[in-house]
């Protein structure tokens, strides 16, 4: 526990500043940070992170990431590819790659690494977008993250006894995600009266509650990754959390969703 905190409080004095200035700085540090995800799941695969493989899907999550629209002031953006053009090619690419290799590289590990490089490319090109449409965004789904995972871990403990999914995640109790959803809401309201947002609380308040859920989904998602995959941490990184992964899955996993139902709109 005591590693835990020292790591949690010194990755926060990195983390936070960083957000808090944005622009180039910003955007260069979620590059590497998604980098370092791409590479906990190629990792989880025994793929080798100094394959041609591993160096297209790298090159597929930057460009998924890569604001298109910033080019707008300088370029004829209708001439250049697009993300969808960009992602398509990639699979031609990665699927004649196997044939080249004569199937050493799977089919299987060519579609592991599109949708590695997708999932992770997607979700921090929308915590770049979320940064630079209001950072009181960001604040928010930081608070109901945390406060899903604090309200998940203190009900779980306290009262949980019917267990929420256990070949995925044995610890994880249904009363504890309950208890993790109401503490979101909780949050989601104080911070509403002290930062509010521009949606009404009604409003706030439901999207808190789809969004929390969809957070301990995308959490589930990263631990089916590592049970499949049989690994305790995506990552070594952060001594007592794992890695990247494990502590930014809930994160990426809501932050689209936050766009498409525009409650975040650009």
């Amino acid at each position: 526990m005591k590693q835990r905190t020292i790591t949690a409080v010194v990755a926060a004095l990195i983390f936070l500043p960083i957000v808090m200035t944005g622009g180039i700085p910003f955007r260069i540090f979620i590059y590497i940070i998604a980098s370092i995800a791409l590479l906990e799941l190629v990792r989880m695969k025994k793929i080798s992170r100094y394959s041609v493989p591993s160096g297209l899907g790298l090159l597929l999550m930057w460009a998924l990431m890569f604001p298109y629209r910033d080019l707008g002031a300088y370029i004829d953006a209708e001439n250049l590819i697009t993300k969808s053009e960009i992602t398509l090619l990639a699979v031609l690419v990665l699927l004649s790659y196997t044939v080249l290799v004569k199937n050493r590289f799977t089919f299987d590990d060519a579609g592991f690494l599109l949708l590695s490089a997708i999932y992770i490319g997607m979700g921090f090109n929308y915590l770049i977008e979320t940064r630079e449409a209001d950072l009181s965004y960001i604040f928010f789904a930081l608070f109901v993250v945390w406060s899903t995972d604090t309200g998940a871990y203190v009900f779980g403990r306290t009262f949980g006894k019917h267990k929420l999914w256990p070949q995925i995640s044995p610890k994880k109790t249904i009363e504890g995600s309950v208890g993790g959803v109401l503490l979101a809401v909780l949050v989601a309201i104080i911070f509403q009266l002290i930062a509010p947002l521009e949606h009404s609380l009604f409003i706030v308040i439901l999207v808190t509650i789809l969004v929390s859920i969809a957070g301990q989904i995308g959490d589930l998602v990263e631990s089916a990754f590592k049970r499949h995959y049989a690994v305790k941490d995506s990552g070594k990184i952060l001594p007592g959390h794992g890695g990247v992964l494990d502590r930014f899955d809930s994160l990426i996993f809501i932050l689209p969703i936050l766009h498409l139902i525009n409650f975040i709109s650009i």
